[in-house]
C-alpha cells in the first residue's frame, strides 16, 4: 500500500514537555525502511505546522491551550481526510493524544469508522471531569460527541465523528471517575487489562475487531505507547504499571492486520527526553510494521 507518513509535533496538550520530539525520534528509529521492507511504498509528508508553546496562552484551565491545539487539529484533520481521498494509508506520528480528535475527525469525513484505542488511559474526559485540564485526556469523548463544543464540532462531523459503540479502549488501567460514568453512558466497550489477563489478548482482541469493524467501512487504530508497560516503553509521558507486554501489543497489531480493516493509524505518546536510548520509538516502529503486516513466519 501507499503510506503517507505526517508527523504532528505536539506537547502542550499533555502534562510533560518532550513529545513534540516524538515525530522525529520514531523518524530516527527507521520507520520508513522498516515498513519498504513489507513492500509499501512510503511517502514522508513532514510535519503539520505546530506553533511554540511560548507563543499560545492559557485561557482556560479546563482546556489548556485549547486554541492553538485547535489549529493543530484543524491542519491534520485536512492532512488526513486528504491522503484517504488520494488512496494512500495515513500513517500519524505524534506528538500527545491531543491531536488524535482532529486525526480521527479528519478520517470521518471519508469513512465510518470504527475506532481500537490501545491506551493505559480513557481519555475520556470532558471540561467537567478533567483532573488537569490538559486537552490530551479529552479526544476521545470529543470523537464521541462528549465535551466542549469546539472540540466535538472540530472536524465538522456533527453531531459526532465515530459512534461510541463502534470505540473499543484496549489495555486501559487508569481512569479517572467521571470518564467511567461517561465511558458507560457512551456505550464504549472498555477492555481493560484486568479482562485481558483474564481472556488473553487474542481472545480481547477479535471482540474489539467484530466491535469496531460492526457496520463500518474499516478500523482506525490509535496507538498510545503508554498502553505498553513501562519494562518495554520507558519513554512515554504518563507511564502506568502493568501494561501490556512486548508480545502482547505485537499481536494485538498483528491481529488488525490480519483482519484486513486497517484504514489509518495512529502513533502517539514517544517522548524520547524521558527515553532510554530511543528504546520506546523503535517499538512504535516494530508495532505499526506488525500493524501493516509483519509476521515472524507466514505460510
Amino acid at each position: 500500500m501507499n503510506i503517507d507518513l505526517i508527523g504532528v509535533p505536539i506537547d502542550f496538550g499533555a502534562g510533560r514537555r518532550g513529545v513534540d520530539m516524538g515525530p522525529s525520534a520514531i523518524r530516527y528509529a527507521g520507520i520508513d525502511a522498516a515498513l519498504e521492507r513489507l513492500g509499501h511504498v512510503v511517502h514522508d509528508s513532514g510535519n503539520v505546522p505546530v506553533p511554540i508553546i511560548e507563543n499560545c496562552v492559557i485561557e482556560e484551565p479546563k482546556l489548556r491551550y485549547l486554541n492553538c491545539i485547535l489549529q493543530v487539529a484543524a491542519g491534520i484533520a485536512d492532512a488526513i481526510e486528504a491522503s484517504l481521498r488520494a488512496g494512500k494509508f495515513p500513517l500519524t506520528l505524534g506528538g500527545d493524544h491531543s491531536f488524535s480528535f482532529g486525526s480521527i475527525g479528519g478520517a470521518a469525513r471519508v469513512k465510518k469508522l470504527g475506532v481500537i484505542w490501545m491506551d493505559a488511559h480513557g481519555d475520556f474526559n470532558t471540561p467537567e471531569t478533567t483532573p488537569s485540564g490538559n486537552i490530551h485526556g479529552m479526544p476521545l469523548a470529543a470523537l464521541c460527541g462528549y465535551g466542549d463544543a469546539r472540540l466535538v464540532n472540530l472536524a465538522g462531523n456533527m453531531p459526532r465523528s465515530v459512534d461510541p459503540k463502534n470505540v473499543v479502549v484496549i489495555g486501559a488501567r487508569d481512569l479517572d471517575a467521571g470518564e467511567r460514568v461517561l465511558l458507560r453512558d457512551a456505550g464504549v466497550s472498555v477492555i481493560a487489562t484486568e479482562l485481558v489477563d483474564r481472556i488473553g489478548m487474542f481472545q480481547a482482541m477479535l471482540h474489539a475487531i467484530e466491535i469496531a469493524s460492526r457496520d463500518t467501512d474499516g478500523i482506525y487504530l490509535s496507538l498510545d505507547l503508554d498502553s505498553l508497560d513501562p519494562v518495554y516503553a520507558p519513554g512515554v509521558g504518563t507511564p502506568v504499571p502493568g501494561g501490556l507486554t512486548y508480545r502482547e501489543a505485537h499481536l494485538a497489531c498483528e491481529l488488525v492486520a490480519e483482519s484486513g480493516k486497517l484504514v489509518a493509524m495512529d502513533l502517539v505518546e514517544v517522548n524520547p527526553i524521558l527515553d532510554e536510548k530511543n528504546r520506546t520509538a523503535a517499538v512504535a516502529v516494530e508495532l505499526a510494521a506488525s500493524a501493516l503486516g509483519q509476521r515472524v513466519w507466514k505460510d
